[in-house]
């Protein structure tokens, strides 16, 4: 790359850092190193944009390092639950759920955990949560399981787990389908185990928030080849192109174009080649991001435990015991007696450059979307989820060591509770 192109990342990467200039502490701090973003230029500059061998290298390489058989990139991780979901719902497999059968999700969730198994005609059934791990209570969930139950959407929240083996086993047995949105997950491990490989479906995002970015993006996992089959053709169109059968297709239909069979229903969830360059760099890295987040995360409890304010104003995630955590953010309860404060309280770490969100979207039935669609039981009480919408919020986790400095004053800001 000459040194006009150089000078131009520069400024991209200074760009990119002023985006977040009004925060002293933002969710995230620059995603992109100057690689990623070179990797994405020379795609650019090769004029193969579209997904092609990029794309293809991506989710070998995603499949291979998370032990699972086949890995399929979409534009998104919302459009990934959206195909996991159409697969499995599809006529051409053999297991899978109609119109009207209920499926087992979260209450703390996100819209697009929720809406395409809405919009494939399931019945939700909300599950309240475990306010220590932030998901979904496994025992509750366990019990609500009828035999009107075919999908559990299981929601890996923030990098930790409920216990997914349990759930899957039963799953398993009763020939209920499991889908994991990982999207808040990616790298994180239950029993040595990647969360996302458990279900029949996991699926992933690389949103500029998450474990690794490619701005936008995601990625499907599956062990079945036919499942596979299916979210290859799903995500283009419903065309026939790459299938193994793809000569016997073309024989059976000799008055059509070959290049041109659709041989189910589809969608265009295609990423691009620039998305996969991009995402593929930054996976190579997940590992030593991983680490990072970790050591950011210890260090801002102990920073806060050890300073001489500290009254318990907070509470802490617990991490299930056979998890090995993949952070990418950094959840809090505030101490019941703050109640009523959080909303004063968002507004003074804003003002004080702390750059805060809700954990996930708070609990998704007090949501106007959840009223219009008329869905949920109101004589279920959904505790949990209440109290992590009214005492929680999360800070972010960057991918740089925080330094001494950095965490004495976000120690003092986020302390800071006890003045109003």
């Amino acid at each position: 790359m000459n040194k006009k192109d150089q000078n131009l990342i520069i400024r991209i990467k200074a760009k990119n850092n002023r985006i977040y200039s009004k925060y002293f502490y933002p969710l995230l701090d620059n995603a992109f190193s100057k690689e990623d973003l070179i990797s994405g230029i020379k795609v650019l500059t090769s004029g193969q944009l579209t997904m092609s061998k990029k794309t293809r290298n991506f989710e070998k390489e995603f499949a291979n390092k998370l032990g699972s058989k086949y890995a399929l990139m979409v534009n998104s991780g919302s459009s990934a639950n959206l195909l996991a979901t159409f697969v499995a719902c599809n006529p051409m497999r053999n297991n899978r759920f109609k119109i009207g059968d209920e499926v087992l999700i979260p209450s703390v969730c996100w819209p697009t955990s929720l809406w395409p198994l809405v919009q494939a005609g399931l019945k939700p059934v909300f599950v309240d949560i475990d306010r220590d791990s932030l998901n979904v209570n496994s025992k509750l969930l366990i019990k609500k399981i009828t035999k009107r139950t075919k999908v559990i959407m299981l929601v890996h929240v923030l990098g930790n787990s409920t216990e997914v083996d349990k759930i899957t086993k039963i799953a398993k047995r009763k020939k209920i389908i499991v889908i994991e949105d990982t999207c808040e997950s990616l790298g994180s491990t239950y029993k040595n185990k990647y969360l996302g490989t458990f279900g029949d479906f996991g699926t992933y995002s690389f949103f500029y928030s998450h474990q690794i970015t490619s701005g936008e993006g995601g990625m499907i996992v599956c062990n079945n080849r036919d499942d596979y089959e299916l979210l290859l053709t799903m995500r283009s169109h419903g065309w026939s192109r790459d299938l193994k059968d793809q000569k016997k297709i073309e024989k059976d239909n000799p008055r059509l174009d070959p290049r041109f069979i659709f041989v189910n229903s589809g969608f265009n969830l295609r990423p691009t080649d620039i998305t996969a360059a991009i995402g593929f760099n930054q996976f190579k890295r997940l590992k030593t991001f991983i680490k990072i987040r970790n050591i950011n995360y210890k260090k801002i409890i102990n920073g806060l435990k050890k300073s001489k304010t500290w009254n318990n104003q907070f509470s802490f995630f617990k991490i299930n015991p056979n998890v090995k955590p993949s952070f990418f953010g950094f959840p809090i309860l505030l101490n019941k007696k703050y109640l009523g404060k959080r909303k004063k309280y968002l507004s003074l770490l804003d003002k004080s450059g702390v750059e805060t969100r809700a954990i996930i979207s708070g609990n998704f039935l007090n949501q106007p979307a959840i009223k219009l669609h008329k869905l949920g039981n109101k004589k279920d009480k959904f505790t949990q989820a209440q109290k992590i919408e009214d005492l929680g919020f999360f800070i972010g986790l960057h991918t740089e060591i925080l330094n001494n400095k950095s965490l004495n004053k976000l120690v003092n800001i986020l302390l800071k509770i006890d003045t109003l």
